[in-house]
């Protein structure tokens, strides 16, 4: 199986998937139930290949614009795992790689879509995971009363012992943000700033407004 160890292995061109709201980080993990027949098809060709796909989200709705436009930063992610279902559809999951940053969008016969990525500004992300030195007491507290808000449980046993890494990325992705603020947690600079970008969200969420209501 390809495991990519430097940006200089990895290709030029890639395939990509475009979703709004979902979020893949370098070393995260996202699940994807493909079942269009043009993802199909970039599943089958990525398996051949690089393994690698590009997950970007449109900056337009993808139910009212054909071809819409993208996001300037995207995360390549290896296929990890894939299984067939009897109805034809793909179950992978994807392990973030590195960022990329879109520099071209090629004109190509797939049926999917593909650009240039460019990965020179994200040189980080195929290093080492960052200590496990953060916030985890300030990240817990604000992640408390995140879920109180909204009636939600979670293992706190989990969050107090996690990899600071693991931990960070499972929340980024899970929670329920707006895609702009996805798009901030993976434009961060580096981890500290992923870090601050996070609690800050979770702070931010249901704190009253102006007028008393609450921010959802």
């Amino acid at each position: 199986m390809q495991r990519y160890q430097s940006i200089g292995e990895l290709p030029r061109t890639l395939p990509i998937f475009p979703l709004t709201g979902a979020l893949l980080l370098p070393r995260g993990h996202l699940p994807l139930n493909i079942f269009e027949p043009r993802y199909l098809a970039m599943v089958d060709a990525a398996l051949s290949t690089t393994r690698l796909i590009g997950m970007i989200q449109p900056t337009e709705p993808e139910d009212k614009v054909l071809k819409p436009k993208l996001s300037a930063v995207g995360c390549a992610g290896r296929i990890v795992s894939y299984r067939e279902t009897e109805d034809g559809r793909f179950l992978i999951t994807l392990l973030g790689v590195c960022r990329f940053r879109a520099t071209e969008e090629l004109s190509t016969v797939t049926p999917y879509r593909q650009l240039r990525a460019d990965y020179s500004a994200y040189l980080g992300d195929m290093v080492a995971p960052p200590p496990d030195t953060f916030p985890r007491e300030r990240l817990a507290s604000a992640l408390r009363d995140y879920l109180s808000r909204r009636d939600l449980k979670a293992d706190w046993g989990s969050v107090m012992s996690a990899p600071a890494d693991v931990l960070v990325n499972a929340l980024a992705m899970l929670c329920p943000f707006e895609p702009a603020e996805k798009q901030a947690l993976l434009e961060a600079p580096g981890w500290s700033e992923r870090v601050d970008t996070l609690v800050a969200l979770l702070e931010m969420a249901g704190e009253p407004d102006t007028n008393g209501q609450s921010i959802n």
